[in-house]
């Protein structure tokens, strides 16, 4: 049974800092691509960052040098460090395995960020 749960958000006031993981379990994690996305209320989900198997790492516009990802593949997780938070962050923020080139797609079923001004 595939599984992605996330784990670390919560409340931070503006300027502040969280780091997000996502554990898998149930598909061979190192042939997958990994990635997070948000959805604001209102709002459509968007790509924040991704890690390709291979370690290869891109990022949105808006967090360029304010978020970091990683990986670990030998306990299957995958890592988004938050810095210099801002309200706009504020999203429900998931995590997605995708196995290329036409592979499968697994979603976490996401950890809320709310950031205070």
């Amino acid at each position: 049974q595939v599984q992605l749960v996330e784990s670390g958000g919560g409340l931070v006031q503006s300027g502040g800092s969280l780091r997000l993981s996502c554990a898998t379990s149930g598909f061979t994690f190192a042939r997958y691509d990994m990635s997070w996305h948000r959805q604001a209320p209102g709002k459509e989900r968007e790509l924040v960052a991704v890690i390709d198997k291979t370690g290869r790492k891109r990022y949105a516009d808006s967090v360029k040098g304010r978020f970091t990802i990683s990986r670990d593949n030998a306990r299957s997780t995958v890592v988004l460090e938050l810095n210099s938070l801002k309200p706009e962050d504020a999203a429900v923020y998931s995590c997605k395995a995708f196995e290329p080139p036409f592979g499968a797609t697994y979603w976490g079923q996401g950890t809320q960020v709310t950031v205070a001004s």
